[in-house]
């Protein structure tokens, strides 16, 4: 029962039915429903640079490719179509909130809320220029701006992300601690992604990135960090005793080659492990049904451990734990009483996902992003039967088709 976007109750057909009357009535018969999924970590403009550079290491494809190209074409509308597209594509997923770090944040929560999705956008920081911001203190001024812009916003919210160890300079980690704790703010960071990464750091600062992050501060529940790689199981325990979150992106690291995020040790260790996809230019697509097989599967490969991840592990990965991760687990993440009706409803009667015995493997383990038929995000049905009803598809895929031939030539 859902009530002026919140969830009312969470009962049997015939309680609720006995005990509230509604003007409107959902019947999904043969559906699994849902929390809203939870996209932990991506880059949604990106979805314009989808394919446009492929099979190569990370910095190759970063330094080669994606800079250049995001310095020559990014501006406003570049955010405000790239991030079109990415909502069009999460909500048709079951993506009901994602946690994004791109420049123009302001544009993109802008196009979030329009979409009536939930996000949290970064403030974006990084020491070189950028068509954001010409340094570091720029981009945490700006950011700020955009903090006090949204703080009346029932959809989006800040967090600081500064974008990795290797591109932001210690005193500037220093500073963002120091907000990070004033404001009660998360912080949103790419960190030990790669072992070049690794040597790198203990080159340049005689230790790992995660200890010259904890050295400035940063390294407590206020901190997502992405990717996860390269870790030693002290720093896995560091981790588990800060109560940082640690956010899982499979396919992209699997595609970059850079290497495999150790999940079982985490969960053996109590970290709040979360689920991204990263974004739709390293994936190459941001869909949270098939990254949660991905997560699970690839935990079993890397630990040797059948049970590694289960189904049920891996669905509040996607869930509950995004949510922690943005710190909104309060609010949305599982269909409790009093959160937002985030909520996704997936079809199982297919042949795919037939016959039934456990809805959670079959979701984790057989269902495809095709099989959501229905999603709200407070309320507000975002997609209806396969059918996006706030943003104009046809449009936004007309748009990107422009962008597509701008870049190509």
């Amino acid at each position: 029962m859902v009530d002026g976007g919140s969830i009312l109750a969470v009962d049997t057909r015939r309680n609720i039915s006995a005990d509230f009357a509604s003007d409107h009535l959902v019947h999904l018969e043969d559906h699994v429903l849902i929390p809203g999924l939870v996209n932990a970590h991506t880059h949604a403009a990106m979805t314009l640079l989808r394919g446009y550079a492929n099979d190569m290491s990370l910095m190759e494809w970063l330094s080669k490719h994606i800079w250049p190209a995001e310095s020559r074409w990014v501006d406003e509308q570049f955010v405000e179509t790239g991030t079109d597209l990415a909502c069009a594509e999460m909500i048709r997923n079951g993506t009901t909130c994602f946690n994004d770090m791109y420049f123009f944040p302001d544009v993109a929560a802008r196009r979030s809320e329009t979409a009536g999705m939930r996000v949290c956008v970064g403030m974006i920081v990084i020491e070189f220029p950028t068509v954001w911001a010409k340094d570091s203190d720029e981009c945490i001024q700006k950011g700020l701006d955009v903090y006090n812009q949204l703080r009346s916003s029932s959809l989006a919210s800040v967090c600081f992300a500064p974008h990795s160890p290797y591109t932001v300079a210690c005193e500037t980690l220093s500073r963002i601690a120091g907000l990070s704790h004033e404001m009660a703010c998360p912080v949103h960071m790419h960190l030990h992604e790669t072992a070049q990464e690794i040597t790198d750091s203990r080159k340049r600062y005689g230790e790992s990135p995660i200890e010259r992050l904890d050295r400035l501060g940063l390294v407590n529940r206020q901190l997502n960090a992405v990717h996860m790689t390269q870790v030693t199981s002290e720093e896995i325990q560091l981790c588990a005793e800060r109560n940082v979150s640690i956010t899982h992106c499979p396919e992209s690291n699997l595609k970059l080659a850079s290497g495999m995020c150790p999940v079982a040790d985490f969960l053996a260790a109590g970290v709040n492990v979360a689920i991204g996809t990263d974004g739709a230019s390293s994936n190459n697509d941001l869909d949270m049904v098939g990254e949660m097989r991905t997560a699970s599967l690839l935990a079993k490969g890397v630990s040797g451990l059948p049970d590694a991840m289960n189904a049920h592990a891996s669905i509040r990965a996607a869930t509950l734990n995004g949510a922690a991760a943005l710190g909104m687990d309060r609010e949305i993440g599982s269909i409790e009483t009093g959160k937002h009706a985030d909520l996704t409803a997936v079809n199982i009667m297919e042949p795919a996902t037939q016959p039934l015995y456990d809805p959670a493997c079959q979701l984790v383990y057989c269902a495809s992003r095709e099989q959501v038929s229905d999603v709200w995000v407070s309320g507000q049905r975002l997609l209806e039967s396969g059918i996006l009803t706030t943003i104009d598809k046809e449009r936004v895929l007309a748009l990107a088709g422009e962008w597509r031939n701008r870049i190509a030539t």
